[in-house]
């Protein structure tokens, strides 16, 4: 099993980035999927989640608006489209997965996989 994200690097407040993560050796169609974050010194963050299907999403109040979870189960990749990006955005981002649920949760035990993460940092 694996999650790979990518897509992280640096940005310019009020930029965008795209962060992407490739799934393989599950069946991600039947998988809910997150994004959470960690900013350096500080515990994990919930981001967002979406269910298996793609028709249900779910944001933390500090991204909404601004970010946009979605994923294509023929490609088994999941996307974090992240404009407006503000410093505070500075993390590495992971994706992380739960068999048949959408997972609100900022803690590694409550999913199934977890990806290794990719850096995004927001500065002038």
């Amino acid at each position: 099993v694996q999650l790979v994200e990518s897509g992280g690097g640096m940005a310019q407040p009020g930029g965008s980035l795209r962060l992407s993560c490739a799934a393989s050796g599950f069946t991600f169609s039947s998988y809910g999927m997150s994004w959470v974050r960690q900013a350096p010194g500080k515990g994990p963050e919930w981001v967002s989640s979406i269910n298996s299907g793609g028709s249900s999403t779910l944001y933390a109040d500090t991204v909404k608006g601004r970010f946009t979870i979605s994923r294509d189960n023929a490609k088994n990749t999941l996307y974090l489209q992240m404009n407006s990006l503000k410093p505070e955005d500075t993390a590495r981002y992971y994706c992380a997965s739960k068999a048949g649920a959408l997972v609100v949760a900022n803690r590694r035990d409550k999913y199934d996989y977890w990806g290794q993460g990719t850096q995004v940092t927001v500065t002038s």
